[in-house]
């Protein structure tokens, strides 16, 4: 069994990860001319208004001791992608925005962790820079999913040729046939891009 400290710290570190994520989606919705997030008091750091009770905290804790990593996610931010000023790549940006403060703030703790030695900083600190690293990195990962409702459906559809649309209702069809196949057959693949950007972050 796992060390119960260390799921409930990796639960603390993925919780605010995902705040940050959900929270990007918000702001940029904001920028480009819907303030749906806003209104609904989504655009904060409090947890409260974000966490969902099954993905912030049953399935992290199950996955953490029965598999050893961290599975999670929050409430949604609410959005209308009427009101987005960027047209057909509006949703498209939304999604974005998540993933990419997700590889913000992995780069930013990468950072802190190759300047670690010059600055002084502890050991068990730059362990924990390393740890968030990871959890981003991994949000980053697999939110970049092209299936419905992952942030990266929407990218790839926002992409995809007119003469290429029978791929998008495809995958619209039989989308939760393919994310259970993803669970049980792909999710282990996942570590190997997950392994390469945190190892390219970090020089090691």
């Amino acid at each position: 069994m796992q060390d119960p400290l260390t799921a409930v710290f990796f639960l603390i570190v993925l919780i605010f990860s995902v705040i940050i994520h959900e929270i990007s989606h918000g702001y940029m919705a904001l920028y480009l001319g819907d303030p749906t997030a806003k209104l609904a008091g989504r655009l904060t750091l409090n947890p409260v208004p974000h966490l969902d009770p099954l993905g912030s905290f049953i399935v992290p804790m199950l996955t953490y001791f029965l598999g050893g990593f961290v599975i999670g996610w929050a409430k949604p931010v609410p959005y209308n992608p009427y009101n987005l000023k960027a047209g057909k790549w509006g949703p498209s940006l939304v999604a974005a925005a998540g993933p990419a403060s997700n590889l913000l703030v992995a780069t930013l703790f990468a950072s802190v962790w190759r300047l670690g030695p010059a600055l002084g900083l502890s050991g068990a600190f730059l362990e924990i820079t390393v740890a968030i690293v990871m959890v981003n990195v991994a949000l980053a990962v697999i939110n970049l999913i092209p299936v419905p409702p992952i942030d990266g459906s929407k990218i790839l559809f926002a992409i995809l040729p007119y003469q290429w649309r029978g791929v998008e209702q495809f995958i619209r069809r039989y989308q939760f046939i393919i994310l259970i196949l993803l669970i049980f057959f792909a999710l282990d693949y996942l570590f190997v891009p997950i392994s390469f950007v945190a190892r390219l972050l970090l020089g090691a």
